[in-house]
């Protein structure tokens, strides 16, 4: 796919092309393509037929519908989106459709871009491979063998496919960045509360942040632009408008000061930190100070996650009880009801995280444990602050490996959980980061490198990944 985000949009706003001919190309690609990789668990045709027609119409009236005319989106499976099955790759939300739109889904369609379906992932957001999913898992284009990454593996996968040119995720360690990473596009995880979580059907509600999935670092920017900004709906919504970031792009790094940092690419196979290394050397050519950086603490980044993720998720996944909506399995009492519901409803990893947080918020062990790791994740801010008084941005791997075989994962959890070791420090301080695809490993498959950012420096963040692409050319 050649055609950007913003080149499609402004095809469909001077009348050169129709909103309907554009989707309809999409959806015949989900058609033909999607039977393989199983990106998508629910195709939303006729809905976005008559949203392209609406488009068109708009047009055809000297209306401007907006900077995402006629362009195809897909949407994780886990944002509200009115009337349409919203599962979570979840049994437990089988048949449920939200009775109201999600924010992100609301600016979409106010900048005029068609939603053309719902993407599979990891259930409710759980994993790193997309393989916890009631809807069997999806696989990676580059080689459908292997695992698209996770939790938004769906999302990714319809991006590398070609199905859409853009696509919406959620990060809660790393959801967003990892699948990138392993499909070789790019995705971005705002800083919390930049991008409104209203609507978004909760994970761990202190580390939820929605982003985009695209081909390039300028449609990402503008898919960015287009959901950011302040909502009164969401209490953890940053206050003030988000900036423009697509204006920047082309100021280049001369002078930036990039930290190559220890943390993020220890571990890691040698053909990603090689890639790493050649990244830090582009940004160097190009003009920014490269030097090396760290932030000690993100060490324990991994195990304060697991315990205040999983406390989060045994709160939020409460609600699922077979009474409000949803799966219900009867029972003899309420009790039993209750039982039944949530044995049927969940799968194996949901219900390991449920059981992981409870038992860290139960009376015995709360200090030891979920004060523990809240304790670890104030000293990862201050390493992070520490790192920023020296260097503007960050530079290390998205993932330790290129994507990994379907089944290689699954029996050793603790092997799954550190796909994410180098993403989910990010979510634990709050602050943007990015991942661009950054050549291949040496089994041909793509590495993705990341940048990270303080928080609300997502302009200078875009800078500098718009810099790295470039050298690629």
């Amino acid at each position: 796919m050649t055609d950007t985000i913003a080149s499609t949009a402004a095809a469909v706003r001077a009348g050169e092309r129709s909103a309907r001919e554009v989707v309809d190309e999409r959806l015949a690609a989900i058609e033909d393509g999607d039977g393989a990789l199983n990106a998508f668990n629910y195709v939303m045709a006729e809905r976005a037929r008559a949203t392209a027609d609406t488009v068109d119409r708009r047009v055809a009236a000297g209306d401007d519908p907006g900077p995402l005319a006629g362009v195809a989106v897909a949407l994780k499976d886990n944002m509200c989106t009115r009337g349409v099955p919203t599962t979570c790759s979840s049994r437990i939300l089988e048949n449920w459709r939200p009775p109201y739109d999600a924010t992100v889904v609301t600016r979409l369609a106010e900048a005029g871009a068609v939603v053309v379906g719902k993407t599979n992932l990891d259930e409710f957001a759980m994993g790193s491979s997309t393989e916890n999913s009631a809807f069997g898992p999806t696989r990676n284009p580059h080689d459908p063998s292997r695992v698209p990454g996770g939790s938004s593996g769906g999302s990714a996968a319809s991006v590398a496919a070609g199905f859409v040119p853009a696509a919406f995720g959620s990060d809660t360690g790393g959801s967003i960045r990892q699948p990138a990473a392993l499909c070789g596009v790019v995705g971005v995880k705002p800083t919390y509360g930049r991008v409104s979580r209203y609507g978004l059907v909760a994970f761990a509600s202190s580390l939820d942040q929605i982003g985009p999935f695209a081909a390039t670092v300028e449609d990402a920017a503008l898919l960015f632009e287009v959901v950011a900004g302040h909502d009164p709906m969401d209490s953890t919504s940053v206050p003030e408008p988000a900036p423009s970031v697509v204006a920047g792009l082309g100021e280049g790094v001369e002078g930036l000061r990039v930290g190559l940092t220890q943390e993020f690419v220890e571990g890691a196979d040698p053909d990603v930190t090689a890639r790493v290394e050649e990244a830090a050397r582009a940004l160097e050519k190009a003009g920014a100070v490269v030097s090396d950086a760290s932030v000690p603490a993100a060490v324990y980044g991994l195990s304060a996650y697991y315990l205040i993720a999983p406390a989060e998720a045994s709160s939020n996944l409460a609600r699922y009880d077979g009474v409000r909506y949803g799966l219900r399995v009867d029972g003899d009492d309420i009790t039993a009801m209750y039982t039944a519901t949530r044995a049927a409803g969940f799968g194996p990893e949901v219900k390991r995280r449920i059981m992981l947080g409870t038992y860290a918020l139960s009376a015995g062990y709360y200090d030891a444990y979920y004060g523990q790791a809240q304790r670890v994740r104030t000293l990862i801010i201050r390493d992070f602050e520490a790192a920023y008084a020296n260097h503007d941005l960050l530079l290390g791997a998205t993932s330790p490996t290129t994507a990994f075989e379907l089944g290689a994962k699954t029996e050793n959890p603790l092997t799954m959980y550190l796909s994410d070791v180098f993403t989910i420090p990010s979510n634990l301080a709050g602050h943007p980061a990015i991942s661009i695809p950054y050549g291949t490993g040496d089994d041909g498959l793509p590495v993705g490198v990341q940048l990270l950012a303080p928080a609300l420096a997502e302009p200078l963040m875009f800078r500098a990944a718009a810099a790295l692409e470039r050298s690629l050319a």
